[in-house]
């Protein structure tokens, strides 16, 4: 059965078991990071917008859900940023009134949380993960390209803020890029902007796919060891390699679509997607030779493995 505006579950290795849903047209955000795995932004933009009917989505949700699916999350993410969408609030309202057994995530780059109406649209959600990668305007601006408007300054203020009305948790990412933000000055903004934001968990992560440019590095564990020494605060974890437990399976209905729609949204390796879906990497390797023959697919070797990247157009093979 497929859908459009829901992806997985998926193994997340912040959030294990996680349903996803994408609210916003691909590639739509209000940053053009360096290190995205999801690729460059095509819509960059600070304006909010209904992008897809909120009947839709839930309509997907309840279809979903009626199969009482085992899920650690239920997670507004994907390939754009979630809180461009108008529809947020409504849909997380939604999920708590109609599901309350399920844990609802927001993962954020945290650019709008300076906007009250996009404060309390979160406001119902139990986590939010927002991202906090400088507080250095250069710095700021060269990993992130902002849209217009959007400085590191105003963002703290925003999540400064929500922290201040947020009853759930908030986890903040700290995305390291060695070379770039691992400086003395650039640490010792980044401790005293966290010190403000008052996080409950401050989450070390780095590159685990392929990003957006080609020469940002991943930080190895004693790399991000040593940064967390520096910081100095409660509650900092570096973010593990997403560990896959026994018997992990999605529902069945379209494989492929459910594969390709998880390689759209961002990379992934054979192994990534066999524990995913529960099939063997035979089964796996199948649906992926399919998608090369039809020109869908690049690959790309990282340190984890081989990746595999749906094509933004995809190669004629026919000759």
């Amino acid at each position: 059965m497929e859908y459009t505006h829901l992806f997985g579950p998926v193994c997340s290795r912040r959030l294990g078991r996680s349903l996803g849903i994408d609210l916003v047209p691909f590639k739509t955000c209000t940053f053009d990071c360096i290190y995205c795995e999801c690729g460059a932004t095509t819509s960059k933009t600070i304006q909010r917008e209904e992008f897809f009917p909120a009947s839709e989505v839930k309509e997907e949700l309840a279809r979903f859900l009626s199969g009482e699916p085992d899920l650690d999350f239920i997670t507004f993410s994907g390939s754009g940023e979630p809180t461009l969408s108008l529809s947020i609030g409504q849909i997380i309202r939604f999920l708590k009134r109609d599901y309350p057994q399920y844990r609802i995530a927001v993962l954020t780059n945290g650019s709008l949380l300076h906007v009250p109406d996009v404060r309390t649209d979160l406001l119902p959600a139990d986590v939010v993960l927002p991202t906090l990668s400088s507080a250095i305007t250069k710095t700021f601006n060269r990993i992130h390209r902002p849209a217009g408007g959007l400085e590191p300054t105003r963002i703290i203020e925003g999540l400064s803020r929500f922290r201040q009305v947020f009853p759930g948790e908030i986890w903040l990412e700290v995305f390291i890029i060695p070379g770039l933000n691992t400086t003395p000055d650039e640490l010792e903004g980044l401790r005293d902007a966290i010190g403000r934001i008052r996080p409950d968990r401050i989450q070390l992560n780095t590159l685990d796919r392929p990003g957006t440019e080609q020469w940002v590095r991943p930080a190895d564990a004693d790399e991000l060891g040593r940064i967390a020494k520096i910081l100095g605060l409660p509650g900092t974890e570096s973010i593990e390699p997403v560990r896959y437990a026994p018997g992990t399976s999605i529902p069945t209905g379209d494989m492929g679509a459910h594969i390709l729609g998880m390689l759209k949204r961002r990379p992934c390796t054979l192994e990534d997607i066999a524990a995913v879906t529960g099939l063997r990497i035979t089964e796996v390797s199948k649906y992926l030779r399919q998608f090369e023959q039809a020109g869908l697919l690049d690959t790309k070797k990282e340190g984890r493995g081989v990746f595999y990247i749906v094509r933004d157009q995809p190669v004629d093979t026919s000759e």
